[in-house]
């Protein structure tokens, strides 16, 4: 996106909370790799969604450091539990400390560590209202195969980073392994007769899904 519309765009919306300001500082100081971390305009994007949805269970796969669970929560109703899986286990001090400390807007953020495809078939995915898919890309449409046959009629799925710089769409370029993943779970996704789903443009492409009642 060109910089000076990008400028306007956040200039334009709701403001990042001070917190999330602080948090996404603070990735980008210490964390490699830390455009991983949702930022202001995404950010907003799920904390709206979620304030439409009105999930009373959630779902976040790949915490990162935190940024995007905690839109998530702060879009949520009080009295509400989202449930976010992080596979790196150096983050867990600092996520656990962070979610015991930051604005969650009265909703329960339950930290799970370990690999989402051993853990998934452990949690109560019938009662979640809204899913956000944003850990390993390989293993996307592995994800969404072990969460669809439990989900209800009407839920929600959000899918990060499916349109993976581009690379989705040119057919010079042979896949490596992330950009397969994507690409399977794009054309999963765009096949499976219980899902609609649009893509939107957005950073580096953001699927949202639903599953038809």
């Amino acid at each position: 996106m060109d910089a000076n519309l990008e400028k306007y765009i956040l200039d334009h919306i709701s403001p990042e909370p001070e917190h999330l300001r602080q948090l996404y500082r603070h990735t980008h100081l210490y964390n490699l790799y830390p455009r991983m971390c949702s930022g202001h305009h995404q950010g907003r994007i799920l904390a709206m969604l979620a304030s439409m949805i009105k999930p009373r269970v959630a779902l976040e796969l790949g915490t990162f450091t935190g940024y995007s669970a905690l839109c998530l929560a702060e879009g949520m109703e009080p009295g509400t539990t989202l449930h976010t899986i992080e596979i790196n286990d150096e983050m867990e001090d600092s996520l656990r400390d962070l979610f015991a400390t930051a604005p969650t807007g009265g909703t329960d953020i339950v930290l799970h560590i370990g690999d989402a495809e051993s853990i998934i078939p452990g949690l109560d995915v019938e009662n979640m209202g809204l899913i956000y898919i944003d850990a390993n890309k390989r293993h996307y449409r592995r994800y969404l195969e072990l969460l669809l046959p439990r989900l209800k009629g009407g839920t929600f799925l959000i899918a990060d980073n499916t349109l993976w710089d581009g690379k989705v769409a040119n057919a010079d370029l042979e896949p490596d392994a992330q950009t397969q993943g994507i690409l399977d779970f794009n054309n999963f996704v765009a096949s499976h007769a219980r899902l609609e789903n649009v893509i939107l443009p957005l950073r580096d492409g953001l699927t949202l899904i639903r599953v038809k009642i």
